[in-house]
């Protein structure tokens, strides 16, 4: 972990408010600043911290590879900022696609010819953590004579399908 402006504030905050409670309990000065310091990290990695986690969407940034994208699919979400941001795949062909991130998982429908595009390849990148994200993340590559023109990042609500045996 690394400590920077947030975590001392957090850890301030945590400290206060461990040290209100521990003053309720007892009114001995030096007793109550010892148990709030003892306790304080305690309360901040075991319950402050892991709330932390769960509920905001922060998620690690990880350099894009062709071996990692194809070891861990559902981690992709960590290398979609990096292959984005650096235009990797625009200009590049069909081919050198396929080399790289694999068979297309889906093709995208073109309501015009009421069939499937061939020039709209998508995969999907997993789920990013959180407790309240019900979104699938997923990449669209839009070719343009046989050269990827675009690539157009957007989500899809999970569904889940239930078995009745």
């Amino acid at each position: 972990m690394i400590i920077n402006a947030s975590f001392i504030i957090l850890l301030c905050i945590t400290f206060i408010l461990v040290f209100l409670f521990v003053k309720t309990i007892d009114k001995r000065k030096w007793l109550t600043i010892l148990v709030s310091v003892v306790l304080t990290p305690f309360i901040y990695f075991y319950a402050v911290y892991p709330m932390i986690n769960i509920f905001s969407s922060y998620h690690h940034q990880k350099t894009f590879t062709a071996q990692l994208w194809n070891d861990k699919p559902n981690l992709r979400y960590e290398l979609s900022d990096d292959l984005l941001t650096s235009n990797l795949l625009i200009g590049k062909s069909k081919s050198d696609i396929e080399s790289l991130l694999g068979t297309y998982e889906w093709l995208s429908w073109n309501d015009t010819l009421k069939t499937h595009d061939n020039n709209k390849w998508n995969y999907s990148l997993g789920q990013e953590p959180g407790a309240f994200n019900d979104q699938k993340e997923c990449l669209e590559i839009v070719f343009q004579n046989t050269k990827v023109k675009t690539v157009n990042p957007y989500q899809e609500t999970l569904t889940f399908e239930s078995t009745n045996d």
